[in-house]
Formats: structure tokens, C-alpha cells, sequence
């Protein structure tokens, strides 16, 4: 069930964004303790994901369990485990539209369909094999499976196979929805960004010159060097972001297609994007370096940086509010702006 309503804080501005974070101290969310016998060395926290309420987050480490945590309440009893998968799990993501149904998808070539409140593994499509990408449309009547043989699968929540597949001929990776489901992005291993319509996943753009066939060129989005591993669509659809191989995170203008700025700060490949709520601020994971810097979308500039002790390949911030999601060490922490006492900006 959804938490009870409470005072949010609106935008912070980017002049007082540091100063205002500075006192907050984030929260652990331990796991059980180590059985008996068992490894106590860090799994890696690969996979942040908020339902669309923010009343759950969603993590996967290097097992193949997923724990969906209440944010209010950091004892683990309080989390729900998700077990089922027989292989590494690749991807997670809640359905937009329903605050307690989540997709995984797994190396086992399994898509499950979560029912979070009762536990349950509603929905299994089996046959992607090598799946390791999902997004879901955003009205969460269907989703898409990427693989990395370049296929792209389309699945829905309802049906016990795939509806459709399609060959792009190029491997992609993490893929986002445009707002309206009528488009999709999807970044591939050369480093551009293809658009293809939705459902039909045909390109939507195309260049004024020909392409080798005599027909008009696709046009595709050019701003990494290497493979583009993530893509990420900003809240009011203003921009689109997108991580790279190169260390690199570009911004592209969604109205005429321009890369604004190139952003050069992360270390090490950039493997997941996060918007704040407003869009005003970007994050990005990488499972090298350490701290996670906070960029303001609109001018590209360095705003804070949130101290951590090793690498955060999962960040995530939270889709209602200033409530930033990371793993660090192995350990989900949640830095929550609500939780400053008796302070506004």
C-alpha cells in the first residue's frame, strides 16, 4: 500500500542544492546477515529500481535475488525477497502504471512479472535468451526485451510468449521510451542512438542524403566514441541523456536532435542515468571511481558530490521527490531531502 502523504520539498535551486544536502546523512539498508559458512565479502549492488509511487525500491546484487525494500523502514524484515531466477539477473524495472508490478529479466532467458505485495511470480515469458536490457512502455500494457544478439522482443504482462520479435542486426543496450510510447531509443554497441517507432520499430528520422541503397539514410544520434551502454529520457521530455563506454554522458536537445553537452567528469563506463523528478539535475552510475557528482541538466555544471566509499554502478533517483538510491560497498543507501529537520531552501 502507498505510504501516507507527507510535506515534499519543491525545487532546489541549484545555487543552494550543496549546502542543502550537505547535512543529510544517507541511510543504510542492510542485508540479512551471512549464514553459517557463507562469504562475508560486499556483493555488488548492480540494479536500482523505484516503483512509480516511490513507495518501493527495488535491488538486485550479484545473486540471483531480487529485494524490494520499504524506503521508511530500513530493517530488513521489513523488505520482500523475490526468488525464481536460475541465472544472473540483467535488468529490473517497475511497470509505470502499476505500483506493485515489476519486470526482471535474467541470463536464464526467463521474463518474470513480479506482484511485489503478494510475492508472487505472476508472469513468465521464456525465450529471450541473453536478455539484458528491458523498458517498459509508458501506459505498462507491454515492454521491451533487448538481447545481445541485437533482438528486440517485444513482451506483454498478460501472455505466456513473446508478441513479436525483431532483428536490429546491430547489439543494443539499455533503451528508453519516449513519453508518449510512440517512440523508443535505443543505443548500440557503435556508439549511436537509434529512434524507431512503437510498435513497429521502424527508424522515424532520416538524413536529407541517401543511404548506399539509393534510399533516404536513417538518422541516428552521434555522440560516443564507444558503445553507447544507457539511455535516459528527462521528466518533461526536454532531454535526452545517454552514457557511454567513453566514460561519457551526452545531452541531446528532443527537438531538433542537437548533442547540447558532453559531460566528462564520470570515470569508468557509465552504466545506468538518472534524472531528478524535475529534470534538473543528472546522475550517473559507473562501477569505477567513487562519489556520485550531481549535474545541473541545463548548463552541464558540476553542483555537488555526494561522498561514498567505493564505486556506484546503481543510482537512481526517486521518480516523486529529491530522494537519491545508490549502492555503495555492496549496501543500498538513500539520501531523502525530506528528511532534513525544519529546513527549507
Amino acid at each position: 500500500m502507498s505510504q501516507p502523504g507527507r510535506p515534499r520539498i519543491g525545487r532546489i535551486s541549484k545555487e543552494l542544492f550543496s549546502s542543502y544536502f550537505k547535512d543529510i546523512p544517507s541511510q543504510p539498508y542492510h542485508e540479512p546477515a551471512p549464514g553459517r559458512g557463507s562469504s562475508s565479502s560486499h556483493h555488488r549492488l548492480r540494479l536500482i529500481a523505484w516503483n512509480p509511487l516511490s513507495t518501493w525500491v527495488a535491488t538486485v546484487t550479484s545473486e540471483k535475488t531480487i529485494r524490494v525494500w520499504n524506503p521508511e523502514k530500513r530493517e530488513h524484515r521489513y523488505s520482500t525477497e523475490l526468488r525464481g531466477h536460475v541465472a544472473g539477473i540483467e535488468k529490473i524495472a517497475f511497470n509505470p502504471a502499476k505500483e506493485a508490478e515489476l519486470c526482471s529479466v535474467s541470463n536464464d532467458g526467463a521474463v518474470k512479472i513480479w506482484d511485489v505485495r503478494t510475492k508472487a511470480c505472476v508472469s513468465e515469458i521464456k525465450g529471450p535468451s541473453g536478455a539484458h536490457s528491458l523498458a517498459w512502455a509508458p501506459d505498462g500494457s507491454s515492454l521491451l526485451v533487448g538481447n545481445k544478439r541485437g533482438e528486440l522482443f517485444q513482451i506483454s504482462p498478460t501472455k505466456s510468449a513473446a508478441v513479436s520479435s525483431h532483428q536490429l542486426g546491430v547489439d543494443t543496450n539499455q533503451m528508453a521510451f519516449c513519453w508518449s510510447g510512440k517512440k523508443v531509443f535505443i543505443p548500440t554497441v557503435d556508439g549511436t542512438i537509434r529512434i524507431l517507432s512503437y510498435p513497429e520499430l521502424e527508424p522515424v528520422l532520416h538524413t536529407s542524403y541517401s543511404a548506399g541503397d539509393g534510399g533516404p539514410a536513417e538518422f541516428m544520434l552521434k555522440g560516443h566514441t564507444a558503445s553507447c551502454l544507457t539511455t535516459e529520457l528527462s521528466p518533461a521530455g526536454k532531454y535526452l541523456a545517454t552514457g557511454g563506454a567513453d566514460s561519457i554522458i551526452a545531452l541531446f536537445d528532443t527537438k531538433d536532435w542537437i548533442c547540447q553537452r558532453t559531460i566528462s567528469r564520470m570515470v569508468g563506463p557509465v552504466k545506468c542515468l538518472s534524472f531528478t523528478f524535475d529534470g534538473t539535475y543528472l546522475v550517473g552510475g559507473s562501477e569505477e571511481g567513487s562519489g556520485i557528482d550531481v549535474i545541473h541538466t541545463e548548463t552541464g555544471e558540476l553542483i555537488h558530490t555526494f561522498k561514498t566509499a567505493g564505486p556506484c554502478e546503481a543510482v537512481a533517483w526517486s521518480p516523486t521527490r529529491y530522494c537519491l538510491a545508490y549502492g555503495d560497498l555492496g549496501v543500498l543507501r538513500i539520501i531523502d531531502a525530506d528528511k532534513k529537520p525544519s529546513q527549507k531552501p
